[in-house]
């Protein structure tokens, strides 16, 4: 049987990432498996229309799989967590499901994640740069191309990693 955590549950910031620079391959190709919510995926769509076609794209080529937040425990997991109204629903449903099944969560927000962390101290989570850490270490990608990356998100699309280089982190 598969193990819990080599299924990653990403946040709609984690998503976007690979999503904006069209690098849904980068995910494809990495040793987990990669789940989003529908709330996620309502968020993609409301939010960011000009992402949109690639994540259809990613969800028709099995590169992501989409799950809902309908167990008992994890519909009141969410309940509580857009109850403290900190959270959009995208993060709630993923901390949901990671708690509830054991999944490994991928997100950024420093907020959501020490919060997720307090909730539940034994949680596995995963940012954009440790991704793209594991994703080196995979070698799916070099350090070069990572750095090439970290600077089009810099550039492009607001966000923004504070070490010069991903080889300062291997």
């Amino acid at each position: 049987m598969e193990d819990s955590l080599s299924i990653v549950i990403a946040d709609t910031s984690v998503l976007i990432n690979f999503l904006a620079i069209d690098r849904m391959d980068l995910i494809k190709r990495h040793a987990c498996r990669f789940f989003i919510t529908d709330h996620v995926r309502s968020e993609v769509t409301v939010h960011f229309q000009e992402q949109l076609s690639r994540l259809e794209n990613a969800l028709q080529q099995g590169i992501l799989e989409e799950v809902s937040v309908t167990q008992a425990d994890e519909v009141e997991t969410f309940a509580h967590w857009t109850s403290l109204k900190r959270f959009g629903y995208g993060e709630c449903s993923c901390i949901a499901v990671a708690l509830h099944r054991d999944y490994t969560l991928a997100m950024d927000d420093k907020r959501a994640i020490k919060q997720a962390q307090a909730s539940c101290p034994s949680i596995h989570i995963i940012t954009t740069q440790a991704l793209i850490v594991s994703m080196i270490r995979e070698h799916l990608l070099t350090v070069d191309e990572a750095d090439t990356i970290k600077s089009e998100w810099a550039s492009t699309h607001k966000f923004l990693l504070k070490f010069d280089s991903f080889r300062s982190l291997l």
